[in-house]
């Protein structure tokens, strides 16, 4: 089945470009020239990826990354302007999965979709190892890819599901940043380590009852992150 892409941005010609690189891929493609055509979209339809530019009209591009995180885990690409290290970490903050710099070659961003796009299909469960995982109060369903605290859901975006079940399989083991930034995001991604900080960051605020004290996801300081449960 063709992979579907909403490709967000007020310019034109960019649309216009991209959308005619990923056809000839086969996949299909929608265009939304605006923040509040594009939330709109996203409210109406399931996509494999949403390319979406920061600055647009009507609503900028951070405020429709947070309202689709609200009822949907479809990654989402920011497109920040170059070197702008602070557009990079609020795209995080609000919940995109990855962020890609103008002015960009087209070839790299096909290529960075079709990376997610892979590491997404890995991700999903086989049937036969489909399973849920128990650890003290959390449940995780790796099949739908929920999380269930104390039996309530609690809504997680797909990294932030990805490092909390490669961090709940392996208790007690410490990751580095660097090294859950290859396991999580994978050895092409070209973000660093402030990527896997962010997501710790929301991770918590998300699971844990008082962030500053957790309960779920520690620091081991100077090395990095682990789960345990007393």
């Amino acid at each position: 089945m063709a992979k579907k892409v909403l490709v967000v941005d007020d310019e034109k010609l960019i649309v216009k470009g991209i959308r005619f690189s990923l056809e000839q891929d086969g996949m299909e493609v929608d265009c939304a020239y605006d923040g509040e055509e594009a939330l709109k979209m996203a409210t109406e339809n399931n996509y494999d990826m949403i390319l979406l530019d920061v600055m647009l009209p009507k609503m900028n591009g951070f405020e429709v990354c947070q309202q689709i995180r609200e009822f949907s885990n479809m990654p989402i690409v920011m497109l920040t302007a170059k070197g702008d290290d602070m557009d990079k970490i609020l795209g995080l903050e609000y919940g995109a999965d990855d962020y890609i710099t103008k002015p960009f070659n087209i070839l790299e961003v096909k290529a960075r979709i079709k990376a997610i796009m892979r590491r997404a299909a890995a991700n999903q469960p086989k049937s036969e190892t489909g399973k849920s995982i128990e650890a003290g109060d959390l449940r995780l369903d790796c099949e739908s890819r929920r999380l269930f605290i104390l039996g309530k859901e609690v809504n997680l975006t797909a990294k932030e599901f990805d490092l909390l079940e490669l961090l709940v399989n392996n208790p007690n083991k410490v990751y580095s940043r660097e090294n859950l930034l290859n396991l999580v995001w994978g050895y092409e991604y070209p973000g660093d380590v402030r990527t896997v900080d962010v997501h710790v960051r929301r991770l918590r605020e998300k699971i844990e009852s008082n962030p500053s004290e957790p309960k779920y996801v520690h620091t081991k300081w100077g090395v990095g992150y682990y789960y345990s449960q007393n």
